[in-house]
């Protein structure tokens, strides 16, 4: 899965909070002052073309839905991650959490314990 710019990250947040929806409706979510019509309808294309977003027509317009879920983005972000920089190591990706205190040695086990159980 191709890595998105922060810009196209927002876009997505909003298919992802609001489902299908017109370049237009895009254009009202944002505050003022609002980004220009074509500058969105050029982001969507692309979030299309890389394989995030597709649409349906309606006469001349496209309406636009994300096909990609904002978890497996997610997913597909932390392997990434891990791949560059943790040299594809999950146990170093692991490790460092533990250094970091993002997960503590109990939350540790009780994970341990349900991929034993098969949760």
């Amino acid at each position: 899965m191709v890595q998105l710019t922060k810009k196209e990250e927002e876009v997505m947040r909003h298919f992802w909070q609001r489902g299908a929806m017109f370049v237009r409706e895009l254009v009202e979510l944002y505050p003022d002052p609002k980004p220009h019509f074509n500058t969105l309808s050029t982001m969507v294309r692309s979030l299309e073309s890389k394989g995030y977003i597709a649409h349906e027509s309606y006469g001349n317009t496209y309406r636009y839905y994300p096909v990609v879920t904002e978890q497996q983005y997610g997913y597909s972000t932390i392997s990434g991650a891990i791949s560059r920089y943790l040299d594809n190591s999950y146990l170093s990706a692991v490790s460092a959490l533990i250094k970091e205190e993002k997960i503590s040695t109990k939350e540790l086990r009780e994970l341990i314990e349900r991929i034993e159980k098969g949760e």
